[in-house]
């Protein structure tokens, strides 16, 4: 790893209307015979593999996957005709195809395609160079994501590519802001961690260290910055546009090195998912300042006692030290709203994407 590893309410009610939970019902409905299928992409020089579930008339049987989690999927099934879309998934760092896979199956369920690229250095097998490097790779990576599933032939056939929709969650959502239009620099997130690094200072440091209150605090900031201000001094603005991509959905993302006056109007419609209580990437400093930039953002949900990990679904056990701070539900936090929350992420991209 490098020297410093950098992982990363003024909002309106969210309501289905009733054409669209018609709608999603009746796509719903007329797929209750399909399973999940998954297969993958392989890698190839330039990007890891792309996971892929979908629509399948192979019966599904449970498989172990990553992290200790049993997924109910036909592998390598035969695709289904779902609604023709395509929607994709951009991980946290760090993060896997797995912890995503009870959203994946809400989608699939509504006749979508869902593909997961593996970011390249900031992944579950390889987490070595993570944060704005990263966040530069990513949007791109997305991109040719699109391009892998337009060659695949099986899935290919089935599919419209003239409006996908991109979901990215944490560094994903980082992501996902990007592929909304939003310009965002290095130089951005330098600027943040100089002003705010003290309130926010695990989503400027990442996992290596956290401020105790000890008397060694001082130097961890004194190095934290000193770091910072000379890897991310570049004030030249990332974005990246793809016609293809029709709607966006961010949750819990990092945002504070955005210019939100690119997001006073995205280019397609965007909706954010919050939680109250992440304490990796402090609200005020990321998802509340897109939700007071961006007026026509669609607010989907907000989780009131919900931590940072509280959209990773399934969720890993056993998170310990920072990453357990990270990830692990707080107390008092029901995960049994997370189908509702899957349900409203997936009604947004029936409306949006649909017909």
């Amino acid at each position: 790893m490098g020297s410093l590893n950098i992982r990363f309410q003024a909002s309106r009610a969210c309501f289905l209307p009733g054409l669209a939970l018609a709608l999603l019902f009746g796509l719903t409905a007329g797929r209750a015979g399909a399973a999940v299928g998954l297969s993958e992409i392989p890698a190839t020089a330039e990007d890891g593999p792309v996971t892929l579930y979908y629509p399948s008339s192979t019966e599904a049987q449970p498989t172990s996957r990553g992290m200790g989690m049993t997924l109910i999927v036909a592998v390598q099934g035969t695709p289904k005709r779902g609604n023709g879309r395509l929607v994709v998934i951009s991980h946290g760092s760090g993060g896997s195809p797995w912890v995503h896979a009870d959203l994946a199956r809400t989608l699939v369920e509504a006749g979508f395609v869902v593909a997961l690229p593996e970011h390249r250095a900031d992944n579950y097998k390889d987490d070595s160079d993570p944060g704005p490097n990263s966040w530069t790779r990513r949007p791109a990576e997305v991109s040719r994501a699109i391009d892998a599933v337009g060659r695949d032939a099986r899935l290919a056939p089935l599919l419209n590519l003239e409006k996908v929709g991109v979901y990215g969650m944490s560094a994903g959502g980082h992501t996902a802001l990007s592929m909304a239009g939003g310009r965002w620099s290095p130089a951005g997130f330098k600027q943040h961690c100089e002003a705010d690094l003290m309130e926010d200072f695990q989503a400027c440091v990442g996992l290596i260290t956290r401020l105790t209150g000890g008397p060694f605090d001082g130097l961890k900031k004194s190095v934290a910055l000193a770091v910072i201000r000379y890897r991310f001094d570049d004030p030249n603005p990332r974005s990246h546009t793809d016609p293809r991509v029709a709607a966006v959905v961010a949750g819990v993302p990092a945002s504070a090195d955005f210019d939100m006056a690119s997001l006073v109007a995205p280019r397609v419609p965007l909706g954010l998912v919050t939680a109250q209580q992440d304490r990796w990437l402090i609200p005020r400093f990321h998802s509340d300042r897109v939700l007071q930039a961006c007026k026509p953002c669609e607010h989907i949900a907000d989780l009131p006692t919900g931590g940072h990990g509280a959209l990773l679904s399934p969720l890993p056990t056993g998170f310990t030290g920072l990453l357990g701070d990270m990830l692990n539900d707080p107390p008092g936090f029901d995960r049994g709203q997370m189908p509702e929350v899957d349900r409203k992420i997936t009604a947004f991209f029936v409306r949006h994407l649909l017909p």
